[in-house]
């Protein structure tokens, strides 16, 4: 039996990622609710850190950066009256970065995402955030609907234990894997690393 393939490599598509200097990154629900409120997140410091540098590295290059937040209601999760809602000190904007507020899993639904990037005049975009199985999925899908090519940052990502509704658990760290290869399998090109982006 072959080793499976992805779609995208049965295409014939490119295995590596967009190249830093043609693309926007684009930080999704890196809030304090998965940092130390009531999702928070095995590995989201480490995530953090990781996002802190694709950050770094895209100010460096004088990069677009857009911050995805996302809002809930009052007494519940995201709260905007909580420090929940906050977007996490590591990944925090600086200057005149754009923050985008979503109500939905989807950062373009409902939301000025897709008009920010149609000004910026990108078609590349470098994903990272919270949650991999959720957001930063929804998100990327998304993307590709409206045209552009995506990335993830593996390692600038972070999910949580989910019920697998047969009285079992599945584990953070194997979703966060198994929703990545999903990914890969047609939606972006998957990294682990910040540095293994092409400058």
């Amino acid at each position: 039996m072959s080793e499976p393939q992805t779609l995208l490599a049965m295409a014939g598509a490119p295995s590596a990622p967009p190249a830093l200097a043609e693309s926007a990154v684009v930080m999704i629900d890196a809030q304090r609710e998965y940092l130390d409120g009531r999702l928070a997140l095995p590995g989201a410091e480490a995530a953090l850190a990781e996002g802190s540098r694709l950050l770094g590295a895209a100010r460096q290059a004088g990069r677009p950066v857009i911050h995805v937040r996302h809002k809930g209601r009052a007494g519940g999760l995201f709260d905007p009256e909580t420090t929940a809602y906050a977007i996490a000190e590591a990944v925090f904007p600086v200057g005149d970065e754009p923050v985008v507020t979503k109500t939905l899993p989807n950062g373009f639904a409902g939301t000025e995402l897709a008009e920010l990037l149609a000004g910026l005049k990108v078609q590349n975009l470098l994903v990272a955030g919270f949650m991999t199985h959720m957001c930063v999925s929804s998100t990327v899908r998304a993307a590709t609907d409206l045209g552009y090519r995506t990335a993830v940052i593996a390692g600038a990502c972070a999910t949580r234990d989910l019920p697998d509704g047969q009285g079992g658990v599945i584990a953070a760290d194997q979703l966060h894997r198994a929703e990545l290869a999903a990914l890969a399998d047609r939606f972006a090109v998957v990294v682990e690393r910040t540095e293994e982006v092409p400058a």
